[in-house]
């Protein structure tokens, strides 16, 4: 029965105010970019916390102390931390408040306790001790995000206390001249969630252990006190706004947006060379410059001056004029040709929240653009997607679905001048994005053909 008290007292003070999302984006974090291995100058090491909870002369490992009954109290604590380590922080602790039991507990067979003293209440006047804190998890590696903290900690320190006794109505000062003081060892465990870049919400549980057996005034048994402390409280983190909480350093994220930072370089590095290689064209143009447009460069044109359209031979002369008026072939779109792309949109699947055709895709694509090479139709390609995600990521999905399409049309022949791709991202729905078929329908590309 001793235990099941105290496992419920436990989980209580554990659970007091638990957010819905214990998840904290980095990207709402600071703008300062952090590396992974540039040490701790660019975080925040520094922290206070305060908090509150449920004193009682209670721990799990060792019972409770010389009374039968213990009694849980409010308590109140505070403490400074310094992050040496993303997972490593050292933290000086300040406890206070007051710890109650008496022997109003039957013993086994509903046999009265015979005790010397009804009852005791000891004032904790201060607890002060320096433990080291081990960040046991937290990242969540599925999503690339910080998580909850769960911790652990252990170390030292002084308590200061003065038991007072009760036998019948008498109050029995245990030490009238002064206050007990002794060494205690403090291990507790603890979760942390990250409200903002300056706050986290702290909640915890320490199990106190001294050495002596004074705590509660009175030596029953031969083992020595100890008390515990379950508590919710608030962290707020000391430094510029401009710098993140090292504990809540996440170096899977850093590492994953280096890497892209990287590829976005490489790429502009290679922008770089096309436009290289574009002003280099532009310097062959000037050289095979043709002034009357004639198709022949004005080094071997023969006849400069030519007018504008007129055909020519190799040296720029003109050709003698075919009087043969042109037979015009107008080409219709039958039922037919539209079934070909109605077919290619139904097959037409990318990989998921890609740009990337899958293969099976590529035999009615292929029909397409058969018919756009034998009939010289143009075609207009419209890329659509449903709400879900950011609307510029959206419309940027739906934009190089649509160019895709085209580029593959391209590469099996088509007229890439008869092309057209458009992106319109969510703004064109033709169903409900409420429902996941709604959603299915809107992720799309749109053929017309003219």
């Amino acid at each position: 029965m001793k235990k099941k008290t105290f496992l419920l007292w436990a989980a209580g003070t554990l659970t007091l105010a638990v957010p819905q999302s214990t998840s904290a984006q980095t990207s709402n974090s600071s703008s300062t970019s952090a590396g992974i291995f540039n040490g701790p100058k660019d975080f925040k090491t520094w922290s206070i916390g305060v908090n509150g909870g449920l004193l009682g002369p209670v721990a799990p490992t060792g019972g409770q102390n010389d009374f039968t009954k213990w009694k849980a109290s409010a308590g109140y604590g505070a403490y400074v931390k310094w992050q040496l380590l993303h997972a490593l922080g050292i933290r000086a602790d300040y406890i206070g408040g007051k710890l109650k039991a008496d022997n109003s507990k039957e013993l086994g067979n509903d046999e009265k306790p015979t005790r010397k003293y009804d009852s005791y209440e000891t004032k904790l006047k201060w607890s002060a001790s320096l433990s080291a804190v081990v960040n046991v998890a937290t990242i969540n590696w599925l999503y690339k995000q910080n998580f909850v903290q769960i911790y652990v900690s252990a170390g030292a320190g002084l308590a200061g206390y003065n038991p007072e006794l009760m036998s019948g109505s008498t109050k029995i000062d245990y030490k009238p001249d002064g206050t007990i003081k002794e060494l205690i060892i403090p291990v507790g465990a603890g979760l942390k969630f990250k409200l903002s870049e300056v706050v986290n919400l702290d909640l915890g549980y320490t199990m106190h252990f001294l050495d002596g057996d004074n705590l509660d005034g009175y030596y029953y048994g031969g083992s020595h006190d100890k008390y515990s402390y379950g508590y919710a409280g608030l962290e707020f983190s000391l430094g510029p706004s401009n710098k993140r909480q090292l504990a809540w350093h996440n170096p899977a994220k850093v590492m994953y947006d280096e890497l892209a930072a990287q590829k976005a370089a490489l790429q502009q590095e290679l922008e770089s060379t096309r436009s290289t290689n574009a002003r280099l064209s532009a310097d062959m143009d000037k050289v095979l410059k043709d002034t009357d447009g004639d198709g022949v460069s004005d080094f071997f044109d023969k006849c400069p001056g030519t007018a504008q359209g007129v055909k020519v031979d190799g040296g720029g002369c003109d050709l003698p004029k075919d009087t043969t008026p042109p037979k015009t072939i107008v080409q219709q779109i039958t039922e037919e040709d539209r079934r070909l792309v109605r077919e290619a949109i139904q097959n037409l699947e990318f990989a998921t929240g890609k740009a990337s055709i899958k293969p099976s895709s590529f035999p009615s694509l292929n029909r397409v653009a058969e018919l756009l090479k034998n009939k010289n139709f143009s075609l207009k390609l419209a890329g659509h997607t449903d709400n879900v995600g950011r609307d510029d990521n959206n419309m940027r999905l739906s934009k190089d679905r649509a160019e895709s399409v085209k580029q593959y049309l391209v590469s099996q022949g088509a007229n890439p001048s008869r092309i057209e791709a458009t992106g319109y991202g969510e703004t064109q729905p033709i169903a409900s994005n409420k429902t996941a078929a709604g959603r299915q329908k809107n992720r799309r590309v749109e053929f017309t053909l003219y």
